[in-house]
């Protein structure tokens, strides 16, 4: 997404220049500074201070700030920075995308999904029992996609291996390692009693909980536990503030580790369950033992109790942001997970109990479980669709991807992204143990069901691209007319003015992602629903008359089972193979580290085994930075923010204090902040929120050009628009060839901004309005500010 922050001295601006010039502070108001955040994908110190020699002046091997060898000691020589801000690099990359293993992270995806729908809520006026309810319904169906995929890991180990493999013959003796466990290969071991062998098996899906428990809580420690500067909410805060600038918003450890508890203790009771109610069921047939019958409705009753106990945890209030909240629920965090290890041990021992006369025919009760967690999401996600468009009708705005349904649109696709790794799990393994198909019932029907969907759903997706990209070709020949107008006297070349046109218009695809995520959701939820509803009538046999067309719906649906089955199959080797690519190529897994960098923004509030957030470490380090050196030196600074980096300056901005934040300039360049961030977490980006930071800090200037795909303008209301954005920078630079570029210039689109000299004109000006001995008032209204000298024209901010 986004490429190297480049070099800080690049496009003509002279960090050697010449004592007491005009653009910075004086010695005796301090060191002007400039600190570079750089973006996606992360880059050295070295490039983004084009100078090999760099020190790390504050930080450690995760996230560090460097400076120049020259540049160590800079506040104790402030007479030789007269003219010239202080360069400083904050390096984050290693946060994201610095550890191979981090490649395996990829199986979290549905987390991290129904994560990122937490922070899409629409902006709403009051209504804060409606904002409550969205986070729940939210909390709800990430608590679902836990219990899906604990779920799947049971129904392959307990369900198709011990069940349905080892008690059959020929699938045991077609995989030996499975002898012990069966009953007709074994002649009765002690692991061949269908009980034991369920209890053996629960072994994988138990440890697959303590997993992502342990993950859970280690990256908490290594990632989010730096807590935020003390300080008071901003009295002064009104109802355009934005929530990032609160205290306690990026620390969220009390939120965390409660749910982590409820997760975790979800996790094993539905592995417990898995071998618990399968026994307890034959306990109840007639003439069994009273005692193990009392035992299995006692043992399903506590299930079910700490079960109600969980959901109950998880429907708590969530996040504490007024406050850094350092209280614990020790004793929840704590005895919730051993309560539900003490049900999972019982049940081991209760289904583990020898039954002479219980064997393993059919499946267990997958289909159920299954059909259950399906419809409780699709109902969860069309709850939470009606209160998000109940949120943004209190306040509309045109700009809101699909008018505020995208928190809905985006869960919608976590759960079928949780379905369809479930499923294609089950299917393979299923075809891995049964390779002739004749040995196994197989996985659940509606596992089988949702595979059919797949296919009718890519073919909605193609038909999709296929339109999006007629009209970016049709875009593409509109916008060769604009590229001749941009560089008047010198098109000529149509190979050139080609691709410049067709590079601005493959930009504007990012506006309509919105379009392709609607379309995709809403098919995603019809063909789940009809999935559902073909599972549940498979074993309905139909009347005489609906036979001939009972069999042509069946032989189509099968026809899309095998081929979804293959697809699935093929999608999860590819899984598979790219988080192994990723983990010894080193390039991917730096795209690996990108999607991450996107996805890991936000805290996890919805969901404690999504993938760490790196801002609630990136976000304290720079205003920690920021604040301690503006209050130990006395001096100004300006945050200069490349895409992901300028997000990340954003935040850090409003979290500083008001005095500290009026002593800070921001220069944005390629940024989301309004297209991307602004679009699809309104609630937090949305124009009100921007337009407050803009009036919070000294100054802000943002750069974008209509090559870039990520970057564009804030859209500020009034004239607060012209005062933030400078009009689109040209790329190329230049079109053809020119005395100052013989060679031709490149499209640069998303990278390399401070090859424009514009770049260096506005980091002047801003480092020029921060003068103290030169007033610098804010322009509201449009008007040029005043110029103190010929060479100190201040940006219009």
């Amino acid at each position: 997404m986004e490429q190297t922050q480049g070099k800080a001295r690049a496009g003509g601006h002279d960090t050697h220049g010449p004592r007491g010039g005009t653009d910075g502070t004086d010695a005796r108001s301090g060191t002007a500074l400039e600190l570079l955040v750089h973006g996606v994908g992360g880059t050295t110190p070295a490039e983004m201070l084009d100078d090999p020699r760099t020190v790390r002046i504050t930080g450690d091997h995760v996230a560090a700030v460097f400076r120049r060898a020259e540049d160590a000691d800079a506040e104790s020589r402030p007479e030789d920075y007269r003219g010239r801000p202080v360069p400083e690099a904050y390096v984050w990359c290693n946060l994201t995308s610095g550890n191979g293993t981090r490649a395996l992270w990829l199986l979290l995806l549905p987390f991290m999904v129904v994560n990122l729908a937490h922070w899409m809520r629409p902006a709403a006026h009051g209504r804060i029992r409606t904002v409550r309810l969205y986070g729940l319904l939210l909390r709800l169906t990430g608590l679902t996609l836990t219990v899906l995929l604990v779920a799947a890991a049971c129904e392959v180990a307990l369900d198709l291996v011990a069940w349905q493999c080892a008690g059959t013959r020929a699938c045991a003796e077609r995989h030996s390692w499975l002898g012990f466990l069966s009953p007709v290969v074994s002649e009765g071991g002690w692991w061949s009693p269908p009980g034991r062998r369920l209890a053996l098996a629960a072994a994988v899906p138990a440890a697959l909980t303590g997993l992502l428990w342990y993950l859970s809580l280690r990256t908490w420690r290594a990632y989010e536990s730096q807590q935020p500067m003390e300080r008071e909410a901003d009295a002064e805060a009104g109802p355009g503030r934005a929530a990032l600038g609160r205290p306690g918003f990026w620390y969220g450890r009390r939120l965390v580790a409660r749910l982590r508890a409820a997760h975790t203790a979800a996790g094993l009771l539905t592995v417990a369950a898995g071998i618990g109610v399968p026994a307890a069921r034959f306990d109840r047939r007639p003439g069994g033992p009273a005692l193990l019958d009392t035992l299995g409705w006692a043992l399903q009753g506590a299930l079910v109790a700490a079960a109600v106990g969980v959901v109950a945890v998880v429907c708590r209030r969530g996040r504490s942001e007024n406050r850094i909240d350092r209280h614990l629920d020790e004793h929840l965090v704590r005895r919730l997970p051993l309560a539900a290890l003490l049900l999972f041990v019982l049940a081991l021992l209760y289904g583990g109990w020898a039954r002479p006369q219980w064997t393993s025919t059919g499946r267990l009760s997958g289909d159920a479980a299954f059909g259950g967690i399906a419809l409780v999401q699709g109902l969860l996600v069309v709850a939470l669709a009606v209160v998000a468009h109940l949120l943004h009708r209190s306040r509309p705005d045109t700009r809101t991807a699909i008018r505020g349904l995208g928190g809905p649109a985006v869960a919608m696709l976590a759960c079928a992204l949780g379905g369809v790794m479930s499923g294609g799990v089950a299917q393979r393994v299923s075809d891995w143990m049964d390779g002739t198909g004749t040995f196994l019932d197989g996985p659940p029907v509606l596992l089988t069901w949702q595979a059919s969907v797949i296919p009718p759903l890519l073919v909605v997706v193609l038909l999709m691209c296929a339109v999006l990209a007629r009209h970016t070709l049709r875009l593409a020949r509109l916008e060769r007319d604009a590229v001749e107008r941009d560089h008047p006297g010198e098109t000529g070349d149509r190979g050139r003015t080609r691709r410049i046109a067709l590079t601005r218009a493959l930009a504007t695809l990012t506006d309509r992602a919105p379009v392709l995520v609607a379309l995709t959701s809403a098919a995603t939820l019809l063909l789940g629903a009809g999935a559902l509803v073909g599972a549940l009538a498979t074993d309905q046999v139909p009347g005489e008359a609906a036979r001939g067309t009972y069999a042509v719906v069946q032989g189509a649906a099968q026809t899309a089972q095998a081929l979804g089955s293959w697809l699935i199959g093929l999608g999860f080797i590819l899984f598979v193979t790219w988080g192994r690519r990723a983990y010894k190529d080193p390039s991917a897994r730096r795209t690996i580290g990108i999607l991450w960098d996107v996805g890991t923004f936000w805290p996890r509030a919805a969901h404690p085994f999504a993938p760490p957030c790196y801002a609630e470490r990136a976000v304290p380090d720079l205003t920690w930075r920021m604040a301690t050196w503006t209050r130990a030196t006395g001096g100004r600074l300006v945050i200069s923010g490349h895409s992901q980096g300028s997000v990340l300056a954003a935040a850090a901005s409003w979290q500083l204090e008001p005095s500290a934040r009026r002593r800070v300039a921001l220069l944005t360049y390629g940024s989301p902040l309004e297209r991307l961030y602004g679009r699809w977490f309104p609630a937090h980006f949305g124009p009100a929120a921007l337009a407050s930071l803009h009036e919070e800090v000294d100054c802000w200037r943002n750069l974008y050009r209509r090559t870039d795909p990520i970057g564009g303008p804030m859209r500020l209301p009034g004239d607060a628009g012209p005062a933030v954005d400078r009009a689109p920078l040209k790329d190329p630079l230049t079109y053809g060839r020119t005395e100052l570029h013989p060679l031709p210039a490149p499209i640069l689109g998303h990278s390399d901004y401070q090859a424009d000299p514009a770049f260096a004109e506005e980091r002047r000006h801003l480092l020029a309005r921060l003068r103290p001995e030169v007033p610098a008032p804010r322009h509201t209204d449009g008007a040029a500010a005043p110029v103190p000298a010929a060479d100190d024209t201040v940006g219009d901010c």
